[in-house]
């Protein structure tokens, strides 16, 4: 299985912003249902597009500059960042069919 990183106010810059894939982040938190719901997609996706998307979580109630920083109000809520810049918001529960309808138009390979 791939493994997902954890974004932090610490490691955003060097993980997202400066990475060379495609960056789909989670904002969630451990009492969001919703959340837990998409969880196993996104841990699907990131083994499925692996070298293709850079999968990372990032916990609101740990976390708080990044989520601030790009206006996330609702959880869950899936940002598509290429090259630092968001090319996707995907806010709610969504199925796989959806998330994938939203960021593939953006990877390569």
């Amino acid at each position: 299985m791939t493994q997902i990183l954890e974004i932090t106010d610490d490691n955003f810059e060097a993980e997202v912003l400066k990475s060379e894939l495609p960056v789909l982040i989670d904002f969630w938190a451990p009492w969001c249902a919703p959340c837990r719901r998409i969880a196993p997609i996104v841990e699907q996706l990131a083994t499925d597009l692996q070298g293709r998307l850079k999968v990372a979580k990032c916990n609101i109630d740990q976390t708080h500059g990044v989520p601030g920083r790009y206006g996330i109000f609702s959880i869950p809520t899936l940002l598509l960042m290429v090259k630092g810049d968001v090319k996707e918001q995907i806010v709610g529960a969504q199925s796989r069919q959806a998330i994938e309808a939203k960021i593939t138009p953006h990877l390569g390979g």
